[in-house]
């Protein structure tokens, strides 16, 4: 799939780091570090705008090791660039962890996903076909 793209940062574009990766790892683009405190969030820029076809979206998904190593995540997990969408890709970082964490310029602090999606033409019904779960929900289906 071919997506256009405007790449503002000094950095790369995303790119697969492996033959089977599914995502590809988002840079911050800044001018001078960011500290982001325990508890604290702020979105940082990527310097990147894409433009997805129709029945596409990209999500923005946390990386693991920021996430493991230092608490580091994305805030509303995962994020969703709608393909009509033409502004800068952005990411919303918060800090989960107990010490202050340090975004330099370049650094991977997300990793993005392309997926297709469905569109939906609801059917107002007056009921649904019974399932073995039923209505049971949160953590009704395990101990």
């Amino acid at each position: 799939m071919e997506v256009k793209i405007i790449n503002h940062s000094r950095h790369a574009l995303p790119s697969y780091e492996t033959a089977a990766s599914a995502g590809m790892d988002l840079r911050a683009h800044l001018e001078t570090s960011v500290m982001i405190h325990p508890g604290q969030r702020i979105l940082v820029p990527t310097g990147l705008f894409i433009e997805l076809p129709a029945g596409y979206e990209a999500q923005v998904r946390p990386r693991s090791g920021l996430a493991l190593k230092h608490g580091i995540t994305v805030l509303n997990s995962p994020g969703t660039i709608d393909a009509d969408y033409r502004g800068e890709i952005k990411v919303i970082l918060v800090n989960l962890g107990q010490e202050i964490f340090e975004v330099k310029d370049g650094e991977r602090v997300a990793q993005l996903i392309m997926a297709r999606h469905e569109r939906v033409e609801w059917q107002l019904s007056h009921s649904l076909e019974e399932s073995a779960r039923g209505s049971g929900g949160f953590g009704s289906t395990g101990k």
